[in-house]
This record gives structure tokens, sequence and C-alpha cells, in this order.
């Protein structure tokens, strides 16, 4: 139960932030078309910056697990693919990422410079805690080490205490209402498979499908909200069908 939690809140955080990514120009191909990818470029980025927060929320209690990799490196997808050189920005990403998750008494240091690039741009706040909160419910609860944490970065920039507890109890509510799959072969069909298949055969049905209807950055831009909840409703019923089969598989 606790992956298909952690899987629907994964495309649920995709709705979110890929949704407010997608009104910034600044934020764009054409944007950082002229920037000089290097180490000290990025951490001084607000991107880069961010990335060092994500890095904070994710070890805030004491590991990154497998399933926040998985939300943290198609995060670094989706990054890079924005600047020139997306592997070595994706290299560098990833760089930033391991050391700062190994100390934090920078914390509120990072959260403070990331505030006073975005201080008057309240869309971009909303953006950046938004997803750091949602981070924090992928592995099904918020530690207090967690939330400590995210409080820490939303004091630091200033972040509505009102706006704050609307995105936490968004989450929480969307966890306590999410169901599995109550039918195996409904779970089969969904992935477009078949009880036969071997694990390989399940698991690229699978991938193909989250890649069709992933809301991600490119697939959003222009799209409305309709669409966007669409997909990410979908990608639900996915994760949770190709979890029913794992489960059944042993």
């Amino acid at each position: 139960m606790g992956n298909i939690i952690v899987l629907a809140i994964l495309a649920a955080v995709f709705y979110y932030i890929f949704k407010s990514y997608a009104r910034y120009s600044d934020y764009s191909k054409e944007a950082f078309k002229n920037f000089s990818v290097s180490k000290e470029a990025l951490q001084k980025s607000e991107l880069g910056i961010f990335v060092a927060l994500v890095a904070k929320v994710a070890k805030a209690d004491g590991k990154v697990d497998a399933l926040e990799a998985q939300l943290i490196g198609i995060m670094f997808d989706d990054i890079s693919a924005i600047f020139p050189e997306p592997h070595k920005t994706k290299e560098i990403l990833k760089e930033i990422f391991n050391e700062e998750k190994e100390h934090s008494d920078n914390t509120e240091q990072l959260a403070q410079t990331l505030a006073r690039s975005i201080k008057t741009n309240k869309a971009k706040q909303q953006q950046f805690m938004g997803f750091l909160i949602q981070l924090s419910f992928v592995d099904g609860e918020v530690s207090k080490s967690e939330e400590q944490v995210l409080q820490q970065i939303a004091e630091a920039l200033a972040f509505d205490p009102q706006a704050y507890h609307a995105i936490f109890n968004q989450f929480e509510k969307m966890m306590q209402n999410i169901q599995p799959k109550a039918n195996i072969d409904d779970a089969y069909k969904l992935l477009g498979v078949n009880a036969v298949d071997d694990m390989d055969t399940i698991k690229k049905a699978y991938r193909k499908l989250v890649k069709q209807y992933h809301p991600d950055i490119i697939k959003s831009q222009g799209k409305d909200e309709a669409y966007m909840q669409e997909a990410t409703a979908k990608t639900q019923e996915i994760n949770q069908a190709y979890e029913m089969v794992k489960k059944a598989r042993g």
C-alpha cells in the first residue's frame, strides 16, 4: 500500500509543479540558451538553489529512499532539459544534491538566498514550497524532522502560513482518498497485458503507459487544467495497477 500511495503522490506532484512551470517564460530553453553551464553558475541559479533545498528535505529523516530518488531523478531530467548541455547539467545537479544532502547547517542561508531572488514572485514561492511539501509525503508520512526543515525553509521564504497549510492539507486528504485496484484482472486489463505475461513484458507496458500519460513539462505547455487533471488521474490508475500486479507476483 505504501508504494501505491507514493506513486499516486508522485503523479500529483507533477500536476502541481508542471502546471506552475508552464507559466514561467524564464524557465524555458529560450531563456537559458546563452547560459554557460558550470557548477558555480548552477549553484547560484534559482533552480540550483532549489535542488540544494530539495536535498535538505529528502535527507531530513536520515536517508533518501529509492522512491524519493525516483522522484528527484525525474526532476533532474526535467530541469536539465531546459539548459544547454542537458547531460552535463544533470550531472552537476546530481553533484550539488549529493553534496548538500550531507549537511544541514546552511538550510536557512540557502532559503534566504532563494527568497531574495523570488521575493516579488508569489507564484514561484508557491511552486517551490509546494514541491518541497509534496516531496516530504512520498514515503507515506511526514516525519517531525521533515516538517521542521519545511517550516525553516517556509519562514526564510516568508511563505504565507495559510498557503503552507493549504498545500499540506491537500496532500493529506489525497493520501486518505487513494484506493488501490480491488481486482487483479482489472489491473492486468488497464496495463494492456495478460496474466501469463512475464514481468519484463509487464514492466515495458507500464513504462510505455506512464510515458504516454505523464504530464511532463513539454506536454503541459499550453494545456489547460482539465488536461493536467486527466493525465494525473490516469497516471495514478496505472501506478496502482502496476503495484498490484507486482505484489501478486510476489
